[in-house]
C-alpha cells in the first residue's frame, strides 16, 4: 500500500468544497468542477454542464464526458503519491444517458487496481437523479517523468 499522506493527496483535499479554477491543469481549469471529496484512490468532483461543454442539441458532449473522467482519473492517480507520473494507455467510455446545458453532474474516480507499472482505474458521471451519464475503465502506465511535491 501506498503512503496514505502525500503532499499531493493533502493539496486536493485542502480544496474540498473549492472550485478547480487553480488546477495544475490547464485542461482541469477549463473543466472547473468543484471537488467534493478525496481519499487514497477515490475523488469526487461535481460540475455544471455549460455551453461550451454541450453538442448543437444541448447535451454535454460524448468527449466533454470522456476528457472530465480522463482528467479525474489522472488527478486521483497524481494523489497516489507515486514518484513517477502515469498517462493514460487506454479509456472505454460507455455513453449512457444524457446531461443537458445546466444540469448539475458529479463524476467519481475509483483506483480498481495499482500495480508497480500499470494502474487500473474506473470512473462514473452522474445526474442528480442517480442515472449515470458515462462509465469508463481505464489503464495507465508508469512513465519515466518524476512529480513534484505539491507545496500546500
Amino acid at each position: 500500500m501506498e503512503n496514505l499522506t502525500n503532499s499531493r493527496l493533502a493539496y486536493f483535499h485542502a480544496r474540498i468544497g473549492q472550485d478547480m479554477s487553480t488546477s495544475l491543469s490547464p485542461f482541469g481549469r477549463w473543466l472547473n468542477g468543484t471537488i467534493r471529496a478525496v481519499e487514497y484512490g477515490s475523488m469526487v468532483v461535481e460540475f455544471v454542464v455549460r455551453e461550451e461543454m454541450t453538442n448543437p442539441a444541448n447535451v454535454l458532449h460524448g468527449g466533454v464526458s470522456a476528457a472530465i473522467l480522463d482528467e479525474l482519473i489522472g488527478a486521483m492517480v497524481i494523489c497516489l503519491g507515486r514518484e513517477y507520473a502515469y498517462t493514460s494507455v487506454n479509456l472505454t467510455v460507455d455513453f449512457l444517458h444524457a446531461a443537458w446545458l445546466g444540469d448539475h453532474i458529479t463524476a467519481t474516480a475509483k483506483l480498481i487496481r495499482a500495480g508497480k507499472n500499470i494502474v487500473h482505474c474506473e470512473g462514473y458521471i452522474v445526474a442528480l437523479d442517480g442515472k449515470i451519464i458515462a462509465k469508463c475503465a481505464t489503464n495507465l502506465i508508469q512513465t519515466t517523468l518524476r512529480v513534484p511535491s505539491i507545496a500546500e
